[in-house]
């Protein structure tokens, strides 16, 4: 292993109270500026894509797969083999023991990490409460080609560990950066402007007077999904170029953020391999 090695935890020292609380506290992820990966997909993405790997935890109990022993020997962090059964409540899932855990650091929430130009298609997700939905809105801007994701506003962990898994791993390939307000993301995007990119901001609202298919996605765009309960926030409605709306025929009023935001993500993704 080209990692550390030779430490051993099957006991609830210091160290797994550090893990544990990874998992649960947020104030902990931040001040430590690190975070716990569970799942063999999200770990094996933060290493192809040349996340900071800290500390891999292998079950010390069990005879690994391939891919485990293959990370533990090119993977360079520390190495710590952990008891069973701690493995087992570091692991989030009742019915499975993970063989291994990854300590990954955090990157810097720097907006210059989003690509930014003619081709740019940008969401940003305002003040989410449910770190799934943050997950699974994250994996659907990794699936249909988006080129970032921000998240602003009091909002539910992007690092949190069910926003991590419901990401599937694409936490890792895609730009996800964290803002504490719109004015952050439009100076940013008054930056980008200046530069010669004539990026629109299009917000989704269920009474917006265009369907969401009637917008040029062609065309760089930043596009804004509201909180869960209350949708776009005053600063963000007033900011955006346009407000666009998914038809529904059913008796729902309305969909998901996360929902919302595939759909839209989905036509934008069409109209680009179409040319509109």
């Amino acid at each position: 292993m080209t990692g550390s090695r030779g430490r051993r935890v099957s006991v609830r020292n210091a160290r797994f109270q550090q893990w544990a609380a990874l998992l649960r506290n947020r104030a902990t992820r931040r001040r430590r500026g690190e975070f716990l990966v569970q799942g063999v997909r999200p770990i094996a993405m933060a290493v192809a894509h040349g996340w900071h790997v800290r500390e891999l935890l292998h079950d010390d109990g069990a005879a690994l797969s391939g891919w485990a022993r293959e990370t533990l020997h090119t993977v360079q962090a520390e190495t710590v083999a952990v008891s069973r059964d701690l493995m087992h409540e570091l692991g989030g899932k009742a019915d499975t023991v993970p063989e291994l855990l990854a300590v990954v650091a955090l990157p810097e929430d720097d907006l210059c990490r989003i690509p930014a130009g003619p081709a740019m298609l940008t969401v940003v997700f305002d003040r989410p409460t449910s770190p799934g939905n943050v997950g699974t809105l994250i994996r659907s801007a990794d699936a249909f080609g988006a080129s970032g994701v921000i998240v602003t506003g009091h909002a539910a962990d992007v690092y949190d560990p069910k926003a991590v898994r419901a990401s599937t791993g694409s936490l890792f390939a895609l730009p996800v950066v964290r803002m504490p307000t719109h004015q952050d993301v439009l100076s940013w995007v008054a930056d980008v402007r200046a530069a010669g990119a004539g990026v629109r901001v299009v917000g989704t609202d269920e009474h917006g007077p265009l369907d969401v298919a009637g917008y040029d996605f062609t065309q760089p765009t930043l596009l804004v999904i509201g909180n869960e309960t209350t949708g776009l926030s005053a600063g963000w409605r007033a900011a955006c170029d346009r407000l666009v709306r998914i038809p529904m025929s059913g008796s729902a009023s309305s969909l998901n953020a996360a929902a919302a935001a595939t759909v839209a993500l989905y036509e934008s993704a069409r109209q680009r391999r179409s040319g509109y």
